[in-house]
């Protein structure tokens, strides 16, 4: 995959799907992906998605085209996406696991003064 042709399209509307993003990118050049990005709780959109075209020169193209334009009542955020590896990992401390106090930025743990 190439980094240069990988969009971030940002401040969708959280009606909007996949098959209308291909079908609104697709004017810039080929569109050879469309990823929206989905809660995994409740199935919705996230708001986001990465959208992926055939050569850098498309996406850019449709950056210029469509950042700051306005796509189902929203003005979009549209820029070549950042590759993944820059973001930090993530703790540990995902998962299932029993009820009990989830409050708090601690994880639960209370300080005893």
């Amino acid at each position: 995959m190439n980094n240069e042709s990988r969009l971030f399209v940002g401040n969708l509307s959280y009606q909007t799907m996949e098959n209308d993003l291909q079908e609104y990118f697709s004017q810039a050049g080929v569109v050879t992906s469309v990823n929206l990005m989905l809660d995994k709780f409740t199935g919705k959109s996230r708001g986001f998605a990465f959208i992926e075209f055939s050569t850098p020169e498309e996406a850019n193209k449709a950056v210029e085209m469509f950042h700051s334009k306005e796509f189902q009542g929203r003005q979009l955020t549209v820029n070549i996406a950042r590759p993944r590896e820059e973001r930090p990992p993530r703790s540990g401390r995902g998962g299932g696991g029993g009820g009990g106090y989830r409050g708090g930025r601690d994880g639960g743990r209370r300080e005893r003064y």
